[in-house]
């Protein structure tokens, strides 16, 4: 199915919740709501409100709560997103000028902080401290990923376990606090919250493996030039298997082309290559698979309503996605 297709059941729920959220970031300063209305305007898939809502579809109704929920999510993860293009130097986001770009890395600095405050408050004042513990601690994991994955860029030595613990921090962590908050929002035991975190974190890990994939995709038109994360020096799961699938000195070959000359069109290119002879994007797409259909069998346990189908709809097209 197409997205749009997999969002038709809550259209109306996502009109109310874009209103929602731009008034969420307004400021009476005008810089800001300048920038703000930037970033409304270069929005993504609206994946993660999608899963928040069809979450809290699987519990009760679709409430207040769960527009708060879902902006309090866009808000933090957009904060994250802008820092992130700060500490990686980006100039682009899917496929537009980032916000360092356009603006410098103070203003991208306060900004983020700004719809962080925001998001805070969002909450504060409506005493939704249960979502709030849900989200900081999502935002607390995240940052411990990159952290971890910036570290381990540094000697490029990093083995599968510990990519799957960075990938679970740094992506999964956030698509789990979706499907919490969301069914949170509708009044879901503690237990069947804790249950959807778990089949979020699942699915979040098979969404992040498609993101390495894609960026090793000779074809597909993305948001990001193909072999960037080589650019940045991040090990992901095609490139480990690569590696460890290597004799010795092709070993240091490719470990010498990440860490030397990754922004080597040519060098980039024939990794690139290597990875797809070698049976790195096969092997990658096996454990995707694996955790697609874990998340999906763990899903089959929640209520048998609309939501549920709509929620395995997401979960399969974000592993069948092109970009």
């Amino acid at each position: 199915m197409t997205l749009n297709e997999i969002k038709a059941p809550i259209d109306a729920h996502l009109k109310t919740f874009e209103n929602r959220f731009r008034k969420s970031m307004q400021s009476s300063v005008p810089l800001l709501d300048k920038i703000t209305g930037y970033i409304v305007k270069r929005k993504g898939k609206q994946i993660r409100p999608l899963f928040v809502f069809f979450s809290a579809g699987l519990f009760g109704d679709i409430s207040e709560r769960t527009y708060r929920a879902a902006s309090l999510i866009e808000l933090l993860h957009t904060a994250t997103l802008i820092h992130d293009d700060v500490v990686d130097d980006s100039n682009e986001r899917r496929g537009f000028f980032s916000l360092n770009a356009l603006w410098k890395n103070k203003i991208s600095v306060l900004v983020g902080d700004y719809l962080l405050s925001r998001g805070l408050l969002l909450s504060l004042d409506n005493d939704d401290f249960d979502l709030l513990r849900i989200v900081t601690q999502s935002v607390k994991e995240m940052s411990e990923g990159e952290l971890m994955q910036i570290e381990k860029a540094r000697s490029l030595d990093i083995e599968e376990d510990i990519y799957f613990e960075i990938i679970r921090k740094k992506t999964a962590s956030l698509i789990a606090s979706c499907m919490a908050c969301g069914a949170a929002s509708s009044g879901a035991s503690a237990e069947e919250i804790k249950n959807m975190a778990s089949i979020g974190e699942t699915a979040g890990i098979a969404f992040q493996i498609k993101d390495d994939i894609l960026d090793f995709d000779l074809g597909a038109s993305k948001g990001k030039p193909s072999g960037v994360d080589i650019k940045e020096q991040k090990m992901t799961l095609p490139l480990i298997y690569l590696i460890n699938n290597s004799s010795y000195s092709e070993r240091r070959k490719i470990i010498n082309t990440v860490k030397n000359y990754n922004r080597d069109e040519q060098k980039v290119a024939e990794l690139i290559q290597m990875v797809h002879e070698k049976g790195g994007i096969a092997y990658a797409t096996k454990h995707m698979e694996t955790y697609c259909n874990k998340a999906i069998n763990m899903l089959s346990a929640m209520p048998d309503l609309p939501a549920r189908q709509s929620l395995r709809q997401l979960i399969e097209f974000s592993v069948n996605r092109d970009q």
